[in-house]
């Protein structure tokens, strides 16, 4: 046997002689994996690093009987030659007996290094092991978590079952599976919850947040919060992991402090009684209830209890997609109303009932309807103000939300009571206004009939500004034929101030009747009383008298004090401000002198005295809304005198409406 053939071999080989295992050949590639080893030795000796690992006895037997024999990947510790990461290297091992040339007999090893094999299925197996034990760890987790667990496809669609959504839902594997899942979220969440979770999908969002109703198997819809990632294999998506965690009462809680900030924004900037309580009835629909009325008692006169009750309904409130309650009014409610047994025990009433079926005595038969429609439960509580049950707020839930409940009651207490000061200021606004009203109305009196004179009066309160205007005007005859025409502006929005123009205007019909003198005499004879009696008081007036010079002909004699001026139209259509007898406002000049002018009034011409609430607005100077004013009239030449009036009305902007208007309108007779 050539030896040297084995030279180049890529794999060891070694040749013993002998039964000794004398080292007589071994190649290079034998040499740079064990080192040199001395040739001629016994193995035993030539390789003392392994005299405990029972290999000799291998050759031993192969020698003995020609037997070959074959070792797999196993482990081989010496000190190897060349640097490695593993002490331990692996190999497989070919053994057979060899017959030499001159009959001797030897051992044939024929060696190949397995390490990186044995190492990587090493790894594989561990890794196969960690693997199993993380999918148990998490099927554990998830069996004995709170949280629901779920796993879907790159695309949306629900793979694995979710023992967690199973217990919270009821739905079953093959209800959950795919977008079975999406019949288990609320009707009016599923879109939004859809949509977002789409974008997601599509846009593959590091991190998907949303919170949604879901269906539970015992208690109804609760809010979960749902957070999900994607898992990646370098940049492909190959499924999504998410959960869904109980937020109910956080939501709850959430949702508590949201009404009760927004129930106080809504009353901070509201005077008027119906708007603060129409704002806290959109507070409560649809964050707590599908419907809301509310009922304003009267607070005028005492009522015994147990008589019938007469409610002004000033909200009524329903959440979109139902039918709308009945718009405000009146309500007279008999004494054995749920209403009317509300207001007077002052406690509140709850009922939970089949959906549509309330009973009767919650709406008796014939009654008007104050639940929504379908509702399956109604609460009804009395606003106490002071003492007194001022106002009543129902509310009513139907559909697929649950019946209202005492969370539900208390956080509509306390929405209430939060808003108790500002609807205490309000309740004591409105009855000092409706007195202010009352006077004011009391004062603003039909014109006089004057023979050959259309006389025409106009008041329009305030549509946005919720104080009492001081505007006011009167007309009546004096004794010696003249028509006296007087109109003013007291300043304030109170109820001192209507009293102190109801006596103002008195004092003034006082004057003028007492003595026969040029307006503006009378003017500051009033001007110097209001002032004695009223020291802070200002405001403005004029004061005119039609007077009858000679059959068919008439004249003006006026004095303006502060006011804007009167406007006089010829039936020609010329329309011009009459600028005389003008003076300070009242309540300013310590020695009032006002002047008088006298001004002939043309056949067909018509005069208007009005108050600034005709022509101020907030966005334009004065000089403009009278120039306004003066187009307007010379438009409405030829239309009777009344029309006149109604249109110059008609013509101001609603949105603008900051001021009461007043006027006072006189139609001369024609030529002949």
């Amino acid at each position: 046997m050539r030896l040297e053939v084995f030279d180049p071999a890529p794999i060891g080989v070694m040749i013993t002689r002998g039964p000794e295992h004398r080292l007589g050949y071994f190649n290079e590639r034998y040499r740079k994996t064990f080192g040199d080893r001395p040739l001629g030795h016994p193995l035993r000796e030539a390789f003392p690093d392994l005299a405990q690992s029972g290999y000799f006895a291998i050759y031993d037997r192969v020698y003995a009987t020609g037997t070959p024999e074959v070792l797999t990947a196993v482990p081989i510790d010496v000190a190897f030659p060349e640097p490695s990461r593993e002490k331990v290297r692996f190999f497989t091992f070919s053994i057979s007996r060899t017959t030499f040339s001159d009959g001797g007999r030897g051992v044939l090893g024929v060696i190949a290094e397995v390490t990186e094999q044995v190492t990587a299925a090493e790894r594989i197996r561990v890794l196969s092991e960690e693997r199993r034990r993380a999918l148990l760890r998490y099927r554990s987790l998830v069996n004995a978590g709170t949280q629901i667990v779920w796993v879907t496809a790159p695309d949306g669609g629900v793979t694995e079952p979710s023992p967690g959504w199973q217990r919270v839902t009821g739905q079953s594997w093959e209800e959950f599976r795919g977008d079975g899942w999406t019949a288990a979220v609320h009707p009016d969440d599923r879109d939004a919850l859809l949509q977002e979770w789409g974008r997601a999908l599509a846009e593959v969002w590091p991190r998907f947040t949303h919170t949604y109703r879901l269906r539970t198997a015992t208690s109804g819809y609760r809010h979960f919060a749902v957070e999900a990632a994607p898992v990646r294999d370098g940049d492909t998506v190959i499924e999504w992991m998410g959960t869904c965690t109980d937020v109910e009462q956080e939501w709850q809680e959430a949702r508590r402090e949201d009404l009760l900030a927004r129930a106080a924004a809504a009353t901070a900037d509201t005077v008027r009684l119906d708007d603060m309580l129409t704002a806290l009835a959109e507070v409560i629909v649809p964050d707590l209830a599908d419907a809301c009325a509310v009922y304003l008692l009267p607070q005028a006169l005492p009522r015994p209890p147990g008589a019938p009750l007469t409610a002004e309904r000033v909200a009524a409130t329903t959440r979109e997609g139902l039918p709308s309650l009945p718009p405000p009014h009146s309500d007279h409610l008999a004494p054995d109303s749920p209403l009317t047994r509300a207001a007077d025990a002052r406690r509140t009433v709850h009922a939970v009932f089949p959906p549509g079926s309330p009973p009767p005595d919650l709406v008796p038969p014939g009654t008007e309807p104050w639940t929504a429609p379908g509702a399956n439960s109604a609460v009804l509580l009395p606003v106490v103000v002071d003492g007194t049950t001022a106002a009543l707020v129902t509310a009513s839930a139907c559909g697929d939300r649950p019946p209202l409940g005492p969370s539900d009651i208390g956080l509509l207490r306390t929405l209430l009571e939060r808003a108790d000061a500002p609807l205490s200021k309000a309740f004591e606004y409105q009855r000092t206004r409706q007195v202010a009203l009352a006077l004011q109305q009391s004062l603003l009196t039909e014109p006089p009939e004057v023979p050959d004179l259309g006389i025409a009066v106009r008041y329009r309160p305030s549509s946005a500004a919720a104080e009492v205007g001081g505007d006011w005007y009167d007309c009546f005859v004096l004794r010696d034929g003249a028509t006296v025409l007087t109109i003013g502006d007291v300043a304030g929005h109170d109820l001192p101030a209507a009293v102190t123009m109801s006596q103002m205007r008195n004092m003034l019909r006082g004057l003028a009747l007492d003595r026969q003198e040029p307006p503006g005499e009378i003017l500051g004879r009033l001007d110097v009383a209001v002032q004695t009696l009223h020291p802070e008081f200002t405001g403005t007036c004029v004061l005119a008298r039609v007077e009858r010079p000679e059959p068919g002909r008439f004249r003006l004699r006026y004095s303006v004090a502060g006011h804007p001026p009167p406007l006089l139209t010829g039936a020609d259509g010329t329309a011009r401000f009459l600028d005389g007898g003008r003076s300070p406002m009242l309540g300013v000049d310590p020695a009032p002198r006002p002047e008088s002018a006298v001004e002939p009034l043309p056949p067909g011409a018509t005069l208007l005295l009005y108050t600034d609430g005709l022509v101020e607005r907030r966005t334009e100077d004065l000089t403009t809304g009278l120039e306004r004013l003066r187009r307007q009239a010379a438009d409405l030449t030829g239309a009777p005198l009344e029309v006149c009036c109604d249109t110059l009305l008609d013509r101001l902007p609603d949105d603008d409406g900051d001021d009461d208007v007043a006027m006072v309108g006189v139609r001369l007779p024609a030529a002949g």
